[in-house]
């Protein structure tokens, strides 16, 4: 908080304190940590324990099935902490942010009437005026909006808030998706695709460096179809900005996710080739192996298509990670299509992946498909294709043992003596805590390998 902003604000006897609860994405995770700093220019400081707070804030994620009700059951027990500290002459205010809260709106009130607050991910810069208003006893609900709000009122985050939360952060480039592929609900609760300039970004990515951060992971839910106007006067796409990211002193690495296997251009697998910061690790979901679940997915690219895309990237960058998202049991998928899947699964390699049941989410395409799948089918497939992608993700991570890789130091580790580092690839690396402070960058051996972390030791 500034010292501008403190003499603005009339001092308090006890700040309000506020307990966010993030679910979801990296982009729900970034979005708290802006909903935090708009608070603390309020005069808000967070707390871990939710029965300290004088507001709640559940910042919620839409993905997945019944993601609804598990806010609803959450809202169900701080109905009871709600109603004790008010027996105890003490306000709470709770609030419902995030995905559900755009999908549901003024839903979430009336089944929950002890929500005072729903806000969308797009209206976030509202959330002081709209927590006074809620303290008046208005219930709020704010889930219109423009689409060029989200970005064009994001708040600087602070410098000691910035030191606070480490070495590594998170920067929103993009946001939403036009792709509309039939299973997903992002469209629907996101928006369409909108570009943030890249004035703001290199505004928000030098004050992270400033602030000690290392580590940036551009963030968009197609953050690949970021495009803007370059400072060259040109249109710039996503492998652009990164060159001119690399350039901030102090940055040391680069990432991005998720990304779209139709938006991976020229530029970008040149940024892959050409710059040591951008780290040898791509997430890029395929879903399906099958070109006809492909197909009835709307993903717009076949088989062939991701694996020729795959051959170029690796052609760039010979020692990438490749990371991906899967999808069992999507309507009409027969065991020969899902042997399509296994198949892609064998022929690409991934050092990591992300697996799940196709569910239903209302309002999209794919609910309304017939020849929905049993769930012992989806069971059974998903167990057998996690399976292979776990004995894939082992075989990387011990294909590590022996080598010598650039560590970054990133927090204190869980037992007394040790730290915790990422590898390049994002594998997590336990060291002595002799062998470097946190947010240097070190060169370690890989001496052994856990089932989700790699042992460092000096060279």
């Amino acid at each position: 908080m500034t010292t501008e902003l403190l003499q603005d604000k009339p001092a308090q006897a006890t700040p309000r304190k506020v307990f966010l609860k993030t679910y979801g994405c990296q982009m729900n995770v970034y979005d708290s940590q802006r909903m935090g700093d708009a608070l603390a220019s309020e005069g808000y400081v967070q707390t871990e324990t939710v029965e300290d707070a004088d507001l709640v804030l559940l910042n919620t994620c839409h993905i997945r099935e019944k993601a609804a009700e598990k806010v609803y059951s959450e809202l169900g027990r701080l109905r009871k902490l709600k109603q004790e500290k008010s027996e105890a002459g003490r306000e709470l205010l709770i609030g419902v942010a995030g995905c559900v809260a755009q999908a549901e709106g003024k839903e979430i009130i009336r089944r929950a009437p002890v929500v005072d607050l729903v806000i969308g991910p797009q209206t976030y810069h509202r959330l002081p005026r709209a927590l006074e208003q809620a303290r008046r006893g208005i219930k709020i609900v704010e889930t219109e909006y423009a689409i060029e709000d989200k970005f064009e009122h994001l708040p600087v985050p602070d410098k000691k808030a910035v030191r606070a939360r480490g070495v590594t952060a998170f920067l929103t480039v993009q946001e939403g998706c036009d792709k509309f592929c039939t299973f997903c609900v992002v469209p629907y609760t996101r928006g369409s695709e909108i570009s943030r300039s890249v004035k703001q970004i290199v505004a928000e990515a030098t004050r992270l460096a400033e602030g000690g951060v290392r580590e940036i992971t551009l963030l968009g839910q197609n953050v690949n179809a970021w495009h803007g106007e370059g400072i060259d006067g040109r249109s710039w796409g996503l492998g652009e900005l990164l060159f001119r990211l690399a350039e901030i002193p102090g940055i040391a690495r680069l990432r991005y996710t998720t990304s779209h296997p139709r938006d991976m251009d020229d530029a970008l697998i040149a940024a892959h080739r050409d710059l040591d910061v951008l780290m040898p690790y791509l997430h890029l979901p395929v879903q399906s192996g099958s070109d006809r679940i492909l197909k009835a997915m709307n993903r717009k690219h076949s088989h062939d298509d991701y694996l020729r895309l795959i051959e170029r990237i690796r052609n760039a960058r010979s020692d990438i990670a490749i990371s991906g998202d899967f999808i069992v049991g999507f309507p009409g998928e027969t065991d020969g299509d899902f042997e399509e899947t296994m198949r892609i699964v064998r022929e690409v390699g991934y050092a990591q992946a992300f697996s799940f049941k196709y569910s239903q989410r209302p309002g999209t395409p794919g609910a309304e498909l017939g020849a929905q799948i049993a769930e012992d089918i989806k069971d059974e497939r998903l167990q057998r294709l996690q399976a292979l992608l776990v004995e894939q993700q082992q075989d990387f991570t011990h294909s590590m043992i022996g080598r010598e890789i650039e560590l970054l130091i990133e927090k204190p580790g869980r037992q007394a003596g040790q730290k915790v580092g990422r590898s390049p690839w994002l594998q997590p690396v336990i060291v002595d805590e002799k062998l470097g402070d946190i947010g240097e960058m070190t060169r370690v051996r890989i001496s052994g390998a856990g089932f989700n972390s790699l042992f460092g030791e000096a060279i």
